[in-house]
């Protein structure tokens, strides 16, 4: 099966798999073992120099793994995948691959708070610089290139102002200066975005969200578009360092998968409802939202995602007070860091996911004292907006008439 002759509906419960291989098992076996058995010595001689495929050793591959790998390569249009324990680990080996003592890194101007304080690690103790720009032209991006620079590492949408990145635009001038191009898509998933088609090098994502799906995985995924790098990083990077993938949790990924495409649209149709009616709403200063008509990079969403997503951003009037009061208020809707579970989650990313990040830095990425994020989930659309009203009404008669700056 190819990504040429199948759907992604279809890609995402097919994809990487052969019954007839398994004893006819219609679901994806799970090989929960550690290593494996060769049938003679020079088995176990070829497999290891690389003259004969198969399993050795789930550090270097397992064979539920590599139907997730597989399935996720499909899905993004790459030609090969490595899954890890969690996305910071694929964070994390990706950068290591890409960069050597005295390189330097171009970043969107926000990014995860991890990556952050992965980067601000990076720099002090091994002298690997980045910078954090808008990259709203070309022109801003290249004025950023410096001598050192080896890659450009973005998040788009961005977590979590949601502010979009132009992916051709980047590619552009990556392919003008010989850089690399590194997109988190963990906010889009490969449902309704795929930055290898636009040009970029490598795609990773959170599994631990849309992939999954359940809340209750940790994992990454890296796909490249090069499978011979990508077959170099699992036997260096990722066997070494080690930040491998347990079987089970692939085995929850897969079945996850499986439903990924129909999450995603009532992810998707439930946004567009809630942020109908949080724009709307007096205590609501802005509202961030990729497929927003309103939104000045609405054009930008249109050309390189499909749908806008399940995540909303928005900020209070009243500040970092009454934004927490508002969280405190819901009862339906889960005060909780991460996104893409079937239940709706929301937080507070100052004093949460980017509390890691100084303040000027945070202010400077637009993650004011008054921003929300909602992760939207499965639920009845109505009933979440009645929460969301139940919460509005405590924060009016709180204030009780006062003015809220």
């Amino acid at each position: 099966m190819t990504e040429n002759r199948l759907h992604k509906d279809t890609l995402v419960v097919h994809e990487g798999y052969d019954s007839k291989s398994h004893q006819g098992s219609l679901a994806v076996p799970l090989y929960q073992t550690s290593t494996f058995e060769f049938e003679t010595a020079k088995q176990g001689e070829n497999r290891f120099s690389g003259v004969e495929e198969g399993p050795i050793y789930s550090r270097l591959g397992n064979p539920t793994v590599r139907v997730l790998e597989d399935r996720m390569t499909a899905l993004e249009h790459g030609k090969g995948t490595l899954a890890f324990g969690s996305g910071m680990a694929a964070v994390s080996s990706i950068l290591v691959h890409l960069t050597k003592t005295g390189d330097h890194i171009l970043c969107s101007r926000g990014i995860y708070g991890c990556t952050f304080g992965l980067l601000s690690t990076m720099e002090e103790k091994y002298n690997i610089t980045h910078d954090l720009i808008q990259m709203r032209t070309e022109e801003e991006i290249e004025k950023a290139i410096r001598p050192e620079t080896v890659c450009i590492y973005i998040e788009t949408p961005i977590n979590p102002t949601m502010e979009l990145v132009d992916l051709y635009a980047v590619a552009a001038v990556a392919k003008r200066h010989g850089l690399r191009v590194v997109v988190d898509n963990t906010f889009s998933s490969p449902y309704l975005q795929n930055p290898l088609t636009i040009g970029a090098d490598f795609v990773l994502h959170s599994a631990t969200k849309y992939i999954n799906g359940h809340g209750d995985v940790i994992a990454g995924l890296l796909v490249g578009n090069d499978k011979e790098e990508i077959e170099q990083i699992r036997m260096s990077i990722q066997k070494d360092y080690g930040g491998i993938i347990s079987p089970f949790d692939a085995w929850l990924l897969i079945r996850g998968l499986k439903t990924m495409s129909v999450r995603m649209e009532r992810h998707t149709s439930n946004a567009e409802k809630l942020v109908n009616y949080i724009k709307g709403h007096p205590l609501v200063e802005e509202t961030f939202y990729p497929f927003d008509v309103d939104n000045p990079q609405y054009d930008i969403a249109k050309r390189q995602m499909s749908a806008g997503g399940g995540l909303i951003s928005f900020t209070i009037k009243g500040g970092q007070e009454s934004a927490q009061l508002f969280m405190d208020s819901l009862s339906l809707i889960k005060i909780a860091v991460s996104l893409g579970d079937a239940e709706t989650l929301i937080q507070h990313p100052a004093t949460m996911t980017h509390s890691v990040v100084p303040e000027d830095d945070r202010l400077a990425m637009g993650i004011s004292n008054s921003l929300l994020r909602l992760s939207v989930g499965l639920e009845y659309a109505d009933d979440l907006i009645k929460d969301l009203e139940g919460a509005f009404e405590k924060l009016e008669k709180v204030n009780d008439g006062k003015k809220i700056k």
